[in-house]
């Protein structure tokens, strides 16, 4: 079910993919992951593939990328490990922030984009505080020197608004997730990051 969601997510044009199955142990993630990986490269649309967390399993399974939460190596002890290491240049380190101080110090770190949020309220962010709400998003965009991606109640009906703000994109799950139709929501997408430009 979940490799199929991914197929077609991609078939569809996502610009990328995050693998943040956190249940799973370190040999079915990286399958699933190499999946993803021959998935996107095969694809029509080349999509990016980054795992949450497990930096070990996105460079085995040759994956585009990183992503940092809360509970995983700092940033700059992450880049430590990436730097002396064959890794290519173009690999992504994300990570996920909650205030300007952490989009900062994740810049100054050496990320190479940043979560931030939750934007609007969603039950999978109440632990991470209250909503930042669009006012906050916009001042962090403005202050950021890296890509910033709105996360947290991201829907159809706010995208347009998070992007306004200064997002450089948006991440959601239950947008994607609920999408009867991937082509089409990708289609609306795009005209309504092209109606902020």
């Amino acid at each position: 079910m979940l490799r199929e969601r991914i197929r077609a997510a991609m078939d569809a044009g996502a610009d990328w993919a995050q693998v943040r199955e956190k249940d799973l142990g370190a040999r079915e993630l990286l399958e699933l992951t190499r999946d993803a990986v021959e998935t996107a490269i095969l694809g029509r649309a080349r999509s990016l593939v980054v795992v949450n967390d497990r930096l070990d399993v996105a460079l085995a399974a040759g994956a585009d990328g990183v992503h940092l939460g809360g509970e995983a190596v700092p940033v700059r002890e992450a880049m430590e490990w990436i730097r002396p290491r064959r890794v290519h240049e173009d690999f992504l380190l994300g990570v996920s922030c909650h205030t300007a101080e952490e989009v900062q110090t994740a810049a100054e770190a050496g990320a190479s984009y940043v979560f931030f949020g939750p934007i609007f309220d969603t039950p999978s962010k109440r632990a991470f505080g209250p909503p930042q709400a669009l006012q906050k998003l916009a001042e962090v965009c403005r202050a950021a020197v890296i890509p910033v991606v709105a996360i947290g109640g991201i829907n159809i009906g706010n995208v347009r608004d998070c992007l306004a703000a200064g997002a450089s994109g948006i991440a959601a799950i239950r947008m994607f997730q609920e999408a009867e139709d991937a082509a089409k929501l990708k289609a609306e997408l795009e005209r309504l990051r092209d109606s902020t430009r």
